[in-house]
């Protein structure tokens, strides 16, 4: 028997049912997640028939208000990730109509400068979010004409101990920057705005030792479904020094497996890489057990619905093998200087490593040259012993101090 005839449903839920079931089963969920699910339709499907609610009525207000109900009867799916499943496929059916962004009532200036970062500017919602944010506090308690570059600076005070500073001071540049070139402020204030201290190349890239990365993949249980899948993961990114979000966006299209060679899309380039022998025996071994999904992703989720994972989920697939590891500290960007590290370890260029790293400047490669021992031991001099000839060699190299009589 169909697990959608055990679960008995009335209301205005009772056509959608079927279809429903249908589309979890797609997704991989289990006959017991599956029921799960059912039973609660069931009951948000009485909640609508005793209230009197229509379907195209199920806002979010009125969810919360199911949710409320259910959570002094029931001590499971009472929230709003487990009510997600069945809205979307509400939603997706025309049933409930979809929630309508909530904004922010803002100033007749702060609306103009939204539009112009949104239209003019092109800044992503998010980052235009927290932009309005920083706009909204440059300009409390005051007028805008009065800003005063003291304003600024007494501003600039009060975030500098905090974290995202850097961006922080961005976001104030832009502010003021319009606000100057809409005449709001008689004189460009971005002036007052300091740069945030920033120092290149002061650390040294924390590669792992050999030892390490063994014991690292070593954590994955390769006899289980998702051990094969993190030990796949974890070998593109320090065989091939990958980045997670990178490893995320592999698709079985982007495998030419006749070639040996793999479509790597990350950070607005698209390049080609060699497939390792290891690497690909790896994935082939996942492949084999992972399962048949209509996501042409590599790497599934591990949990219904099987969908592609995002690039979190490699993150907290490294971040979980170097702890199990014993290693406390570091993450994926961990594994990508490791690989970086030992192809230089095993005589490849600055060049050569930029172009398997998919730098765009080999500045950002040079890093990597701090931790070339070998080659870094060639170019230091040995310190003077206090000999006769090392203090003749030294007084050879002394220069006069101008203006001093010879």
């Amino acid at each position: 028997m169909a697990i959608s005839a055990r679960v008995r449903v009335s209301g205005p839920l009772v056509s959608y049912v079927e279809g429903f079931a249908a589309e979890l089963t797609a997704q991989g969920y289990t006959d017991l997640s599956l029921a799960n699910q059912l039973r609660l339709v069931a009951d948000l499907s009485r909640w609508l028939d005793q209230g009197g609610v229509d379907l195209g009525d199920l806002i979010p207000e009125r969810v919360e208000a199911f949710l409320a109900k259910r959570r002094r009867t029931h001590t499971q799916f009472i929230s709003q990730r487990a009510m997600a499943p069945v809205l979307r496929y509400l939603r997706s059916v025309g049933a409930v109509p979809a929630p309508v962004p909530v904004l922010l009532a803002r100033s007749e200036l702060l609306a103009r400068y939204e539009a112009h970062l949104l239209g003019e500017r092109g800044v992503a919602p998010a980052r235009a979010d927290l932009y309005l944010t920083v706009a909204e506090e440059c300009l409390r308690g005051g007028k805008v004409a009065a800003l005063t570059a003291a304003d600024v600076t007494g501003l600039v005070r009060t975030h500098a101990s905090r974290p995202g500073f850097s961006g922080w001071l961005t976001a104030l540049r832009s502010a003021l920057r319009f606000l100057y070139v809409c005449g709001e402020t008689p004189s460009n204030l971005t002036y007052a705005v300091p740069s945030a201290p920033s120092w290149r190349q002061t650390s040294l890239p924390k590669a792992l030792e050999r030892s390490e990365v063994d014991a690292v993949l070593a954590t994955c249980e390769r006899r289980t479904i998702v051990g094969r899948r993190d030990h796949a993961v974890l070998l593109l990114m320090v065989r091939l020094g990958l980045r997670a979000g990178e490893v995320a966006a592999l698709t079985l299209d982007d495998i030419d497996w006749k070639a040996g060679e793999i479509v790597v899309r990350g950070k607005g380039t698209t390049g080609r890489l060699p497939l390792p022998v290891d690497v690909g025996q790896s994935i082939v071994a996942y492949l084999r057990r992972r399962g048949r999904s209509e996501s042409r992703a590599v790497f599934l989720k591990s949990r219904a619905p099987y969908g592609g994972g995002a690039a979190g989920m490699i993150i907290q697939i490294a971040h979980s093998a170097l702890r199990r590891a014993g290693i406390s500290s570091g993450g994926a960007h961990r594994l990508r200087h490791t690989a970086a590290t030992q192809m230089l370890r095993r005589g490849a260029s600055l060049t050569e490593i930029a172009q398997v790293l998919r730098h765009r400047h080999i500045d950002t490669t040079a890093i990597y040259a701090k931790v070339d021992r070998d080659g870094l031991r060639g170019l230091a001099q040995p310190w003077p012993t206090g000999g006769r000839a090392d203090v003749d060699a030294l007084r050879a190299l002394a220069k006069p101090w101008p203006g001093v009589a010879s």
